[in-house]
């Protein structure tokens, strides 16, 4: 008998082993990556009491929830490239919007996370909105996208997504290997610059009204100016507050929308083998928010949920994160190595995001993210660099002496065209800056959010920050050069890889 238990309890551990060890070999390890499109923190989880959004709030309950969560660059197909790339924008090539006369794409050497997946014999699947490129570097095994179906049917039609969800997950009940599922809402971007005839937000798409179609599993929530939480960096005005009653109405829908997927997932039996991450790309569309690195245009919301680390399940993480970390932890959970390679002939190529897997176990000391922007729209052109570290906050304008550039789909937003015309007209517009300011700025802007949450005060040239300005500059230099960042000698000098010192100098006056 004493042989029999031994051998019986040696056995446990190791299929414990087995199991614990090898989970990237184990088809009961996946991944649910939900991202949102220009999605903030107009949500329960995050304190808005105004924006229904009960599931969200359901899986806020499984997840640790991340306060200080950033995107890197606050534009759609650059922070879409370095979500699946873990490599800031101007390290994958994906200098700005890939779509159109735009056609940004990254380099083609770039070994993704979808194609890194594959390698690794992982199912992937996209759903959605893709908005990077080319192919060959994003390759998805299913894929139903702006790239072959209508946007709004596979970014905003909730039983449309429920349905290309199920598809993926039931088809894969018979599969021997782990999948990557990524879901890419288009709720709740804008639509008045490309479907105006649905609203500023789309929030009509669908809705059942004369023309508009009808979601079957969606039920609209509609929203009155007065019941509005105006955020600090937009003016107060009536235009403005309609304006976020129609955001408002299409973030119920993706929420509902997150609600399906989640369901399809539990019922498929993949809930708890399936570590589900939400968050967005960037910042909302409104003034000094998405396309700005200020930090209403870069800070997130960011939920990870593990079924497999529940200790700290509803949780709050005040550990600064950014969407550089995304591919990194994905790797991690399925056990799948970065490879060695190099970009355009230069060093090998380093993550310098970090898996956030042991933030679910234990509260980490992280405490600086990094910001970098080149273009949104082509014609756009307004380089940014950025590290926020601690309450300090460090912005880099490379080309400051030009206006900073509105992009299309916010140019003719209800907001934006108010508070130029009141501007135009000379009238107050009840926002916390100018037009003016907005557009002219600093070379160097440092922001201490901790007594300036609305980043109003610029500390550059104040006698008393100048150990933290310079602190803060190297630091920013040094990522720069880490990461291979063509505008590292830019504006005062020219790149020169082959020489020494390999930033030659202008003598610009700059």
């Amino acid at each position: 008998m004493a042989f029999q238990y031994g051998s019986y309890r040696l056995g446990l551990v190791f299929l414990a082993f087995l199991l614990n060890s090898c989970p990237g070999e184990s088809k009961r390890r996946n991944v649910l990556l939900i991202i949102g499109d220009d999605a903030g923190f107009e949500t329960e989880v995050y304190n808005n009491t105004v924006v229904r959004t009960p599931h969200l709030q359901a899986l806020s309950r499984r997840s640790l929830i991340f306060k200080n969560a950033f995107t890197s660059v606050s534009s759609c197909s650059p922070s879409r490239s370095t979500i699946l790339t873990g490599l800031p924008q101007h390290q994958n090539g994906m200098y700005g919007l890939h779509q159109s006369v735009h056609h940004f794409n990254s380099f083609d050497g770039v070994q993704s996370l979808p194609l890194l997946l594959q390698q690794a014999n992982i199912r992937t699947g996209i759903i959605g909105k893709k908005h990077v490129g080319p192919g060959l570097v994003y390759p998805f095994n299913f894929s139903y996208t702006e790239e072959n179906n209508s946007v709004l049917q596979v970014g905003r039609n909730i039983t449309r997504i429920k349905l290309l969800v199920r598809k993926f997950l039931w088809s894969h009940k018979e599969e021997e290997r782990p999948f990557f599922l990524y879901v890419a809402f288009h709720d709740p971007h804008r639509c008045g610059h490309s479907q105006p005839q649905y609203g500023a937000f789309c929030e009509k798409f669908g809705n059942g009204d004369s023309g508009m179609g009808r979601i079957p599993d969606w039920e609209p929530k509609y929203y009155s100016p007065d019941q509005v939480k105006v955020p600090a960096f937009i003016p107060d005005t009536p235009a403005a507050r309609a304006d976020l009653a129609a955001q408002y109405t299409t973030i119920s829908r993706l929420d509902q929308g997150i609600g399906l997927v989640l369901k399809e997932l539990r019922e498929a039996g993949f809930e708890e083998d399936t570590l589900v991450i939400y968050s967005s790309d960037n910042g909302i569309p409104f003034p000094n928010g998405r396309t700005n690195l200020y930090m209403s245009g870069v800070a997130e919301p960011m939920l990870v949920s593990s079924p497999e680390q529940r200790r700290r399940w509803g949780q709050v993480s005040q550990a600064y994160v950014s969407l550089l970390d995304v591919t990194p932890t994905i790797l991690d959970w399925f056990s799948v190595p970065y490879p060695p390679y190099s970009l355009t002939g230069g060093p090998l190529v380093q993550l310098t995001g970090r898996s956030l897997l042991p933030a679910l176990s234990t509260e980490p000391a992280w405490s600086t993210v990094y910001f970098s922007q080149s273009l949104h729209e082509v014609t756009m052109y307004y380089p940014m660099r950025s590290v926020y570290q601690g309450p300090f906050h460090l912005i880099h304008n490379l080309n400051y002496r030009m206006p900073f550039p509105i992009d299309q789909d916010f140019y003719v937003s209800p907001t934006f065209l108010d508070l130029l015309n009141h501007t135009q007209a000379g009238q107050p517009t009840s926002w916390f800056k100018t037009l003016k300011d907005y557009y002219y700025r600093e070379r160097w802007e440092l922001y201490d959010t901790r007594s300036d949450p609305t980043e109003s005060r610029n500390l550059a040239s104040d006698p008393t920050h100048m150990n933290i300005l310079e602190t803060l500059k190297t630091q920013l230099l040094k990522w720069q050069w880490g990461t291979s960042d063509p505008w590292v000698c830019s504006p005062d000098a020219v790149l020169e890889t082959k020489l020494e010192p390999q930033c030659r100098p202008l003598y610009n006056g700059l």
